[in-house]
């Protein structure tokens, strides 16, 4: 147990050992250690240790480590009982969903990505994240208009780490409701065939769970066939489900597979008919099954009319049947719809990883959505600020201004921050994910190219844009140039704005149209930082181990930012061509206006769920519990947990060692060794919050959460 003795104010993964207590020599008598009075802000906890075992919900835990875990439900029984407790508060997407351009309703073609590997829930599901080496990411957003995490339980709740990577690039993301094979007709037969009241208690349930763990709706997926009585109630329920889910989260979407038709036979159709549209009428979308031929594409888009963007049809990568392409033949799938103006949706875009290997994925998975590309409009950003350091999620370290700072594999979703868009010219210059060095996280963006003979320069289009432009920006970049011949180049950022007569360097206006003029604009570059930065940007005429940092400034008046692009120059005209590498480290775009406001102070820093186990040596033992805090909504992209370690006498505190990262206002610290108190002595292990902020702005250590556990055994032992 632990009391909150006085509460003043306000592994990353696996195990940490925190500093061990020396013992006191020479047989006196040890002494119970008393803390000096601490800073304002500090929780001061007192725990009697208890090695009794004190398992956590199974569901919500891992049994062994007792690592927080994705969970999905089974069965109609589970989906009725299923409620939400405090215990499930990992599961809650951290991230709010991004705005980007165009909406998801305008009336463009989209691209759903439907994920289906090996069952689902594999490394994923450790929400805090995993040693996994080679483990499958994705981080092609920009193409992407809606995810839907696919397994074959009865409802599947996606991961929190793809539904917090997937808000941060503003995709929105469905979770899956299936049933098939015998089981599933039973299945429906409870819900559907039982009535209004019955149906309805499940469309109620799939709208609070989605409400509950903040994703944004529902794929439903019913492969079995139907009695009568079953199918005359699918059109309402899936009425009543769309109309749920739209009122329970904003902007939500209830899409409906291509399986069952109006008279409750189970065949998938491969196009919008007559015998399915009453369900496609009935939600918000159709995703058509996979063995469809161009003339299905004529029928569905012709029966669709106005809504033929709300019509996905279905291409599975793996080609599994009679299809169009697949593999690296996807690209004549996604012509063929295109040409029709439809919606496409891809399955199981991991081919890329499970056909071809973990070695090369990350070079594969770049071809496989080259190839796409001219398919795939990408999506703008809307608002700032900007911040990014190109992370994927992944990694074979983990960096911190550009030192190596904890080595080894590591895979979390969630810590993959906004991603580029990945431009290619085939020939002439390529983007990629490099690992091998980073400033901050566990990738860079290796930006490799060649600037053709008589040209001075080439711009390089990272990211999209349609947005009011603040009066100031404030832009940072990072980089680190490559080769024997870094010398010889020197890189700087470009705006563009989308065309007026009434902006200029230094009134809102309505984004014209694309093929429309546009400005160009060379962001002034600061020798120093301005006072406002001087925290985040100490020196910007330098970074550390190899990077480069600058800092600009831009004025701008009455503009609509465009497009933001790296350019790289070489220093002297040549008529030969000259290659270049360069690493992008981080990235950022602040609104100066908003850099005046002090940043809030982690409160409530509290700590449950406490674990005990003896060892890992008969000196110590072994800690796990969760901490929570408050923190106020949307302001910190993260927040790094940090022990300063655990000691038995008064001493100076270690240097605060990273545990991990946590994404929301909760964290799970596992297996943390600690020294073992004697009999009538007590120790203290002092554990740090520190936010991280969206712009990257450094928080001082006295806005920091701050965590005193005083602990000590219990007379007659600790079990």
């Amino acid at each position: 147990m632990a009391e909150a003795a006085a509460q003043d104010g306000t592994a990353r993964r696996g195990k940490r050992a925190a500093e061990e207590g020396e013992e006191e020599r020479g047989g006196r008598r040890r002494r119970s250690f008393q803390p000096a009075a601490e800073p304002l802000g500090t929780t001061v906890l007192h725990a009697a240790v208890d090695t009794r075992p004190q398992p956590l919900p199974a569901r919500y835990f891992d049994t062994g480590t007792t690592e927080p875990v994705s969970f999905f439900l089974s069965g109609l029984e589970e989906l009725l009982a299923w409620h939400p407790s405090s215990d499930d508060e990992f599961n809650v997407c951290a991230v709010p969903l991004a705005q980007r351009q165009p909406p998801l309703h305008s009336r463009r073609p989209r691209t759903l990505l439907c994920h289906d590997m090996r069952g689902g829930y594999l490394e994923d599901r450790f929400i805090q994240g995993s040693a996994t080496r080679n483990p499958y990411v994705f981080y092609h957003w920009r193409y992407v208009d809606i995810f839907v995490y696919f397994s074959h339980h009865t409802v599947t709740i996606p991961p929190v780490c793809w539904t917090n990577a997937a808000h941060r690039n503003g995709v929105p993301v469905l979770g899956t409701f299936i049933t098939e094979w015998a089981d599933g007709e039973k299945l429906c037969e409870a819900f559907l065939a039982g009535g209004e009241d019955a149906y309805r208690a499940v469309s109620h349930q799939l709208a609070r769970i989605a409400q509950h763990y903040r994703f944004d709706g529902w794929l439903i997926n019913i492969e079995n066939a139907l009695s009568a009585a079953a199918v005359g109630n699918l059109s309402p329920f899936l009425r009543h489900l769309t109309a749920e889910v739209h009122g329970a989260v904003p902007g939500g979407l209830v899409i409906w597979y291509d399986s069952i038709l109006e008279s409750g036979t189970l065949r998938w159709q491969n196009e919008l008919n007559q015998q399915n549209r009453v369900f496609f009428d009935a939600c918000d979308g159709l995703f058509v099954n996979y063995n469809w031929k161009e003339e299905h594409l004529e029928r569905t888009r012709e029966l669709a009319g106005q809504r033929h963007a709300d019509v996905y049809i279905g291409v599975d990568v793996f080609a599994r049947g009679d299809v169009v392409g697949g593999g690296f033949d996807t690209n004549k799938s996604l012509s063929l719809i295109r040409k029709h103006g439809l919606s496409a949706a891809i399955f199981a875009p991991g081919w890329v990883y499970e056909h071809l290997g973990e070695e090369n994925f990350l070079q594969n998975e770049d071809k496989f959505w080259g190839l796409l590309e001219d398919y795939l409009p990408t999506h703008s950003i809307c608002t700032l600020p900007l911040a990014t350091s190109f992370s994927v999620g992944m990694g074979t370290g983990m960096f911190l201004a550009g030192k190596e700072e904890e080595a080894g594999p590591w895979y979390n979703l969630s810590a993959q921050e906004i991603q580029p868009l990945y431009p290619e010219r085939r020939g002439w210059l390529s983007t990629s994910c490099c690992l091998q060095d980073a400033w901050c996280g566990g990738s860079s963006l290796r930006v490799q190219g060649t600037i053709p003979p008589g040209e001075e320069r080439v711009a390089i289009r990272l990211f999209s844009f349609q947005m009011h432009a603040p009066p100031k920006l404030f832009l940072n970049l990072l980089y680190k140039m490559e080769g024997p011949h870094r010398d010889d180049f020197t890189v700087a950022l470009e705006l563009t704005t989308w065309h007026s007569s009434r902006c200029h360097d230094g009134t809102v206006t309505v984004l014209p149209s694309e093929d429309e003029p546009h400005g160009r604009h060379h962001p002034h570059l600061l020798p120093a930082p301005p006072p406002a930065l001087s925290r985040m940007l100490a020196a910007c005429s330098h970074g550390a181990q190899g990077w480069t940092s600058r800092c600009y400034e831009q004025e701008l008046r009455g503009c609509s930012l465009r497009d933001l692009s790296l350019l790289v120059s070489r220093q002297q005209a040549s008529p030969q061509e000259t290659s270049f590498s360069c690493l992008l480290g981080e990235l950022r775009v602040l609104d100066a206006g908003s850099m005046a406001a002090s940043p809030p102070q982690v409160q409530s820093l509290t700590a449950s769920q406490l674990w005990w186990q003896d060892g890992p040596s008969a000196e110590q033992l072994s800690l796990s519990l969760t901490l929570r805090w408050a923190f106020p909504p949307g302001r910190a992209a993260c927040f790094r947990v940090l022990s300063q370690g655990a000691r038995c006498h008064r001493a100076q505190p270690a240097q605060p060692q990273l545990l991990g990262l946590a994404h929301g206002c909760q964290y799970r610290a596992v297996g943390l060794a600690v020294p073992r108190p004697a009999p009538g002595q007590s120790c203290q292990l002092e554990l740090l919050v520190e936010p991280v902020l969206p712009s990257e702005l450094p928080v001082g250590p006295e806005r920091w959460g701050r965590l005193l556990l005083v602990y000590s055994e219990p007379a007659g032992g600790s079990s």
